[in-house]
């Protein structure tokens, strides 16, 4: 390779626009091809905790921390862990208090390292708007990729094609995946399902529920059912009801017994004393949330990729963020795993196109792989065993269960 490389990536989630931000900085030619008709900026998937050297890392590279810092919330990463009836296993307070703050709400002179959350849709409109809108091509629902010509398809429009790298940043359902490793085309059903709620303007229309989350998350358990209040930077709080589940199919009404998709229906199976398995007898603030909760109902089935996944590399091709380790979120890690995938990726095609050799670049995607695969690994069996601990393993006192999962991230960190 002795010009600069041109490179294609699919999808324009947070680890597709941060490569395609550090591309565009070192002068690369990047392409984004994303499926979505247009940006959606809705809340999706609660509010993310960014870490020192990995995600906040890549967004410092990005050079955009400022506009990370006018999102970010110091106080949301305060963290309660209890049982069924709110009795604190874990406590954890926000990382800075309002006098670690300035007048407009930043982190004083070295404070900024700590771990603020930002909504995830506040990330993507932070990453999605960094990219001159040229490089995302919006409506490109991919169809096809043939990595012998470099050649994607799509739904509408003419085939593109040219490109010295596709990067498949695709998502769960990844079509790249698809190509290159086509046996594990389809992630493996997690065996949890997932209920999310909303509470809109918490702070008044919830005001028991808004004081008890104290600005930043509350997780509760009771015997393989978790409940988890998260606050957004909206003033909503999102709530996620987990279980594990016997099929995929567990959101039809003939499995579950009630319509996963009402409001209503919903919450009556879990504020009603029944036999339905998604009903616990939660603390009265737990269920003035559920019965607070004003938004439709989303149910979701968690899919993951096998712990420790690979796949033989691919001439022109390669893979990031959840296309490349999807996990379930019982670790909070997998946002930052994927920021870190961009940076390291990112860092490897510009020196290759910086060196200019024959080959570079297909050396520099092979040291990407080799280095995300045991880092990416690491996290994976750190989410796998904590689900298995709060859903599989059901039975034992809270504090049990609570101590299995202390003892897994010890371990993780002692290792680290």
């Amino acid at each position: 390779m002795t010009t600069s490389p041109k490179i294609a990536i699919i999808g324009a989630g947070p680890a597709g626009c941060m490569l395609a931000r550090l591309l565009h900085l070192a002068n690369i030619s990047v392409t984004v091809f994303e499926g979505e008709a247009s940006p959606n900026y809705r809340s999706q998937g609660g509010t993310l905790d960014l870490h020192t050297t990995t995600g906040l890392a890549a967004v410092k590279e990005a050079g955009l921390f400022e506009q990370f810092l006018s999102k970010a919330r110091y106080d949301g990463d305060a963290m309660q862990i209890t049982d069924k009836d709110l009795k604190i296993l874990f406590e954890r307070g926000p990382s800075l208090t309002p006098s670690d703050l300035d007048a407009s709400g930043k982190p004083r002179a070295g404070l900024a390292e700590q771990r603020p959350e930002i909504d995830r849709a506040d990330l993507r409109r932070i990453l999605t708007e960094a990219l001159p809108p040229s490089i995302i091509n919006w409506n490109s629902h991919l169809t096809g990729f043939d990595p012998e010509t470099g050649t994607l398809t799509f739904l509408r429009g003419a085939p593109e094609s040219g490109f010295d790298l596709v990067v498949g940043a695709d998502g769960a359902w990844s079509k790249i995946r698809a190509v290159i490793c086509p046996a594990i085309a389809k992630p493996d059903f997690s065996g949890i399902g997932l209920l999310q709620l909303s509470i809109p303007s918490a702070a008044t229309t919830a005001p028991a529920v808004h004081a008890a989350v104290r600005g930043g998350n509350l997780f509760a358990s009771d015997n393989g059912c978790r409940v988890a209040l998260q606050q957004l930077g909206d003033g909503s709080i999102q709530i996620s009801l987990a279980l594990a589940v016997s099929s995929e199919d567990w959101a039809n009404a003939d499995e579950c017994g009630f319509d996963a998709h009402s409001l209503t229906s919903v919450q009556a199976a879990l504020t009603t004393p029944s036999a339905s398995p998604w009903y616990r007898a939660w603390h009265p603030v737990l269920i003035s949330a559920l019965l607070a909760a004003q938004t439709a109902p989303v149910p979701r089935t968690l899919y993951q990729l096998p712990v420790g996944f690979r796949w033989a590399h691919t001439k022109g091709a390669t893979l990031i963020g959840d296309a490349a380790h999807l996990m379930t979120p019982f670790a909070g890690e997998g946002v930052n795993v994927a920021l870190m995938d961009a940076l390291v990726l990112a860092r490897a095609i510009v020196r290759a196109a910086g060196e200019g050799t024959e080959g570079g670049l297909e050396r520099a995607v092979e040291e990407y792989e080799e280095e995300m695969w045991p880092r990416a690994e690491r996290f994976a069996r750190l989410t796998h065993e904590s689900a298995r601990v709060w859903h599989h393993e059901v039975g034992g006192t809270p504090e049990e269960v609570f101590a299995k999962w202390m003892a897994l991230r010890v371990k993780f960190h002692s290792r680290s």
